[in-house]
């Protein structure tokens, strides 16, 4: 099944849901054109897009299901979509569908995602973290975090682990954690290395299958550093040069 040149016309930008026909679970969303909608439902990869980036665990359920001698499932959702709408109708299903196999969360997600009535009252009432931080910082999203005042649990997710350049990071004199739009902590790097088990013997869930990305060792900032960049409930970032979209991680001056 295909569209029609008529029909492609039509429908302009559209964001689509992959469904596991073995369980009812929706398993990816996209957004697209024409019949890119079709293309990954076959599985078929365009290395000139964003698929480069989620081919793993998305082609791998693709596989599962054909090996049981199914086709997956696909709803266009929203269709005739202006392109300056399309990644927020996009964002705003991937917020909604947990578990997906999205490599990156929706376009500011992390920015204006799902948030409960303190998350959003902290984001508009903390102090404003600067303009023009004098250090050289990678900023990193760990929106898993539990509970923001835990230090070790905001360590342990921000140190583990990352597809980022590694001589990059290894500029940096500082690592901080961000919490949809808020700093939550500060730590010095002191080592980036492979994310593999023998690297991170502390961390049970480091099983050698990301070593394909870095992570880090390092200590807390000290505490002039820790109050200029977090304080003592975190501090918003409002300059649009930091702020994440996308990518959980962001460099400055690095």
């Amino acid at each position: 099944m295909r569209f029609s040149e008529e029909v492609c016309e039509r429908l302009g930008n559209y964001v689509y849901r992959l469904i596991d026909p073995r369980n009812g679970e929706t398993f990816y969303i996209g957004k697209g054109r024409n019949n890119r909608v079709f293309d990954h439902a076959a599985g078929v990869v365009d290395l000139a897009g964003d698929d480069s980036q989620t081919l793993g665990s998305k082609l791998d359920r693709i596989r599962a299901i054909k090996n049981a001698g199914l086709e997956v499932l696909h709803v266009i959702h929203r269709h005739e979509i202006p392109d300056a709408a399309v990644f927020e109708v996009e964002a705003a299903l991937i917020d909604a569908y947990p578990g997906l196999t999205n490599i990156q969360g929706g376009h500011a997600s992390s920015d204006r995602g799902p948030m409960n009535h303190v998350e959003l009252l902290d984001k508009y009432s903390l102090p404003t973290f600067p303009q023009n931080p004098e250090h050289k910082l990678v900023l990193i999203n760990i929106n898993k975090l539990e509970d923001r005042f835990d230090r070790r649990a905001i360590y342990n997710l921000v140190r583990y682990c990352w597809r980022i350049s590694r001589s990059r990071a290894e500029r940096a004199e500082l690592v901080l954690a961000v919490v949809r739009g808020v700093v939550v902590g500060a730590f010095i790097p002191e080592k980036w290395m492979s994310a593999t088990s023998k690297n991170f013997p502390d961390l049970p869930y480091a099983d050698g299958s990301e070593a394909h990305r870095i992570g880090f060792t390092g200590v807390e900032a000290p505490g002039n550093i820790w109050d200029l960049y977090v304080g003592a409930r975190g501090k918003r970032i409002g300059a649009p040069q930091l702020k994440h979209s996308q990518n959980p991680v962001r460099f400055w001056n690095c």
